[in-house]
């Protein structure tokens, strides 16, 4: 008989019935819906449902949370309601439906930059930090840096050229390498078609501006003439470079037989695709480049330059996420070669630098307990506030929109002040919050206005409108999206009743216990699942707490299991928060739904340097899922743990 019939009815009527779901999968606690109209889900009487323990929508899919014997519900749900559940990358997919354009824009952005964020992250440290040792002028009155009196820092800051240059510069190999990962084609030809646009047999592209017309270098085919131009930072043309790449080869992949695919496929792909690149895409990308900066030395020496400064501080963190941006060196170059040896556009990129990481600063504060997110948060806002704002945008701002918005805000507001008094920088290069060095004296106080806005106004924004919007996974940590199907639960007897009396759990890990409070996963840390205890694990091994019965396995993932004891408890056991995400690498499960374990033995085994580099919290929980005859249970944190010694959890 089943033994949710009840429930199941209810939960399909109040969802919206049949027809209002598009997909539906589950995951270790939780149903997974993608709903057509999540409007017709009535959350309150779902959450009075006795199976249910809370609601909640996520990444376009709206969740109930069920707890351990999800399994069992969701087959129950399927079977009554004549649907097919589908994988948790199908049900990704169907939510991607519920997303207006401008979230799937956004989205699609955020999937082809997070593989390059932690180059961007490297790079933009290394570039700010190489700022402050060549382009201020600390020592011997003003008039020399650190690299002009120490020839060891002068060393030090050419080599680390070297990652700035593989960084920034070559920007355009990781972004179409990016570009055919997430479409799915070959990625050495995305590689490929990357360098092929950052050669060195082109005239660096940061040289055009300086470079005479007739000594640019070209190709002449006779009938025509196309330049040698290299793209060196160039994110557009890139990016449209990479998608003609990626749409030639599955189009040549459909067409062509088997037998010569791979022959056919990359030449007639990789070919087109680098000529298109040089004589299409690239030159739009130069137009674009030289509208803006058109556009910005119009506006510069007009009457109403003001009015434009507020438009170029709104503007500029987007221009820069196109890679545009470095027109305006050229902008600021001949300002400075002018008569008054100065530039008032400098000024204001500083302020944008400084405008852009105090919002991520204001993330940085909201997301404290989501140990994923400051891993990218607390560098990419040091790089920022040092001038180098592309991690900052690709990581943090560009990935939640809004601070991306709060920070163009305020950095517009900051222009204005800075362009309404005249505001001039006697050099370039130093941005962020020490491009006040570059300012002329008599304009500090000013300048230093502008700096308080361009920190306030996004910070304040950001931290208002994110309390609003994040959910709880942003702000904690866990992507409620990224789990994936676990296998049924074995029902049964649990364990032979012990010879003594069960009355308490030891550690499954060595390690600092702390509470459940304290895990950055909404569900664990609100105690949805139930209480327990959670450990900083130092060893890679998890054991048995007590005598127990396995129920339950993430066989997939081997990241999680459920225990059944003598005396009817329950216990999850979770290692890490977000790493179903690994798809099983890393991890080694040790055990099988029905096994009888002993205390101490070996449960799962993981690499904690593996959950590491991919970006995941370690820490692992011990929850009690359902207390069965155990009475006045206590949680004991606070203390280092032994595995299999020390006691965690107490109860009668």
């Amino acid at each position: 008989m089943a033994k949710y019939t009840d429930d199941v009815k209810a939960l399909l009527e109040l969802i919206g019935g049949k027809e209002n779901i598009a997909a539906v999968s589950h995951c270790m606690t939780r149903m997974r819906f993608v709903l057509a109209d999540e409007k017709k889900a009535n959350a309150k009487e779902i959450e009075k449902l006795k199976s249910v323990k809370g609601t909640f929508t996520q990444a376009g899919q709206y969740q109930v949370i069920i707890g351990n014997d999800v399994s069992t519900f969701y087959n129950e749900f399927t079977a009554y309601a004549g649907i097919e559940g589908v994988s948790k990358e199908a049900a990704k997919q169907a939510a991607k439906s519920n997303q207006n354009p401008i979230q799937k824009l956004m989205s699609s952005l955020g999937e082809i930059f997070a593989p390059i964020i932690p180059a961007l992250i490297c790079g933009g440290l290394v570039l700010g930090f190489r700022n402050v040792i060549d382009a201020i002028y600390f020592f011997e009155n003003g008039t020399k840096t650190l690299v002009d009196i120490s020839q060891f820092w002068a060393g030090v800051d050419s080599f680390l050229w070297l990652i700035g240059e593989a960084v920034f510069h070559l920007l355009p190999v990781g972004i179409v390498w990016s570009i055919t990962k997430k479409m799915g084609t070959t990625q050495i030809l995305g590689i490929v078609l990357g360098l092929t646009l950052v050669s060195s047999q082109l005239l660096n592209g940061f040289s055009v501006a300086s470079t005479l017309a007739d000594q640019i270098p070209y190709w002449d085919f006779g009938f025509a003439k196309v330049n040698m131009i290299g793209y060196q930072g160039q994110v557009i043309a890139a990016m449209m470079a990479g998608f003609v790449l990626v749409y030639l080869e599955k189009f040549f992949r459909k067409i062509c037989p088997a037998v010569v695919s791979m022959i056919v496929v990359p030449v007639c792909s990789l070919v087109p695709a680098v000529f298109i690149a040089h004589m299409v895409v690239g030159p739009i990308g130069w137009t674009i480049g030289n509208a803006i900066a058109d556009v910005v030395y119009a506006g510069l020496t007009s009457n109403i330059r003001f009015v434009f400064a507020g438009i170029f501080g709104l503007l500029y963190a987007p221009i820069v996420m196109t890679g545009l941006h470095h027109m305006t060196n050229a902008i600021d170059s001949q300002l400075i070669a002018g008569p008054s040896k100065s530039t008032i556009l400098w000024p204001m990129i500083a302020l944008s630098n400084i405008a852009q990481g105090s919002s991520v600063l204001a993330m940085t504060v909201l997301q404290k307990k989501n140990e994923r997110a400051q891993q990218v948060n607390v560098p990419a806002c040091i790089s920022c506030y040092l001038g180098v704002t592309e991690p900052a945008l690709f990581g943090v701002n560009l990935k939640y929109g809004f601070p991306l918005v709060c920070g163009m805000i305020g950095s517009a507001c900051a222009a204005v002040i800075s362009v309404g008094f005249g505001v001039e920088a006697l050099s370039i290069g130093v941005g962020g919050l020490p491009g006040i060095l570059s300012i002329k004296p008599e304009y500090y106080l000013i300048f230093l206005l502008a700096m308080a806005v361009a920190i306030v106004i996004p910070f304040v924004l950001t931290f208002i409108v994110g309390k609003a919007k994040l959910s709880a996974a942003d702000r904690l940590g866990e992507d409620y999206g990224e789990e994936s199907q676990v296998v049924e639960e074995v029902e049964g007897p649990a364990v032979q009743t012990a010879a003594e009396p069960l009355t308490e759990l030891k550690a499954g890990l060595t390690g600092k216990v702390i509470p459940l409070d304290d895990v950055p996963d909404d569900v664990f840390s609100q105690h949805i699942m139930g209480d327990g205890v959670a450990i900083e694990p130092e060893n890679d091994t998890v054991v048995a707490p007590a005598d127990a019965k396995v129920g339950v396995v993430m066989a997939d993932s081997g990241h999680a299991c459920g225990l059944i004891f003598a005396n009817e408890m329950e216990l999850l056991i979770h290692v890490g928060v977000d790493t179903v995400d690994m798809n099983g690498d890393g991890f080694e499960l040790l055990v099988k739904e029905g096994d009888q374990v002993k205390q101490g033995q070996p449960l799962i085994r993981f690499d904690k340097e593996k959950i590491k580099a991919a970006g995941h919290p370690y820490v692992t929980v011990f929850i009690v899922t359902e207390e069965g005859q155990a009475k006045n249970i206590q949680y004991l944190t606070g203390m280092e743990a032994e595995a299999g010694k020390t006691p965690v959890i107490k109860f009668e």
